[in-house]
């Protein structure tokens, strides 16, 4: 027969599953974070972070363009309205574009969101160079107001020749739960 679980070892498991909750939560809380960091870092997804010294130094590859496209989404509940001003661009290899994303808050809540790009083919992500971007800030936006948020880049001149369409994808998040204290103070600030 069996031996019956004691009481101290229901306990020890109890314990431990509520650690691992824990756990989960605060690496769930810390993940935007923790993703611009790592994007920081490695330069992935065309973060950027010494883009005036760069745009000083590259040549412009003018015997070759590249169609950039757009595309936005909110994530599910997010009521936010987000779209790009224009739907894609030609660019030059080594061109400095800038392209405006809309953002329109219909709520009656002040709300702060957050957008997480994403690159494809992955392979262009190494070379898309974000020199300012609406993507590494949280964006505090007033209740029932609209915004243009710009975004500033470039294709690095070395991009394989077999690429010839880079779609660039964000997703809107809100995180008006877990914004930043800067985000908080901004949206605090009364709009003259």
């Amino acid at each position: 027969m069996a031996e019956q679980p004691t009481k101290p070892d229901n306990t020890r498991i109890i314990r431990r599953l509520l650690l691992t909750v824990v756990g989960m939560f605060a690496f769930g809380f810390a993940l935007v974070p923790l993703y611009n960091v790592f994007c920081d870092i490695t330069g992935f997804n065309g973060r950027f972070t010494d883009g005036q010294a760069a745009a000083n130094t590259r040549s412009v590859d003018t015997n070759r363009t590249v169609n950039v496209q757009f595309i936005t989404r909110v994530n599910k509940g997010m009521p936010w309205g987000f779209e790009p001003e224009v739907s894609s661009v030609r660019i030059h290899p080594g061109e400095t574009k800038v392209v405006n994303f809309l953002a329109n808050n219909p709520t009656g809540q002040n709300m702060i969101a957050q957008a997480i790009p994403s690159v494809a083919p992955g392979e262009a992500s190494l070379y898309l160079n974000k020199v300012e971007c609406f993507c590494f800030n949280q964006q505090p936006l007033a209740a029932e107001s609209k915004t243009a948020m710009p975004m500033q880049f470039y294709l690095d001149p070395d991009i394989p020749e077999h690429i010839h369409t880079v779609t660039l994808s964000y997703t809107m998040y809100d995180m008006t739960e877990n914004a930043t204290p800067d985000a908080l103070a901004a949206i605090a600030q009364p709009v003259n």
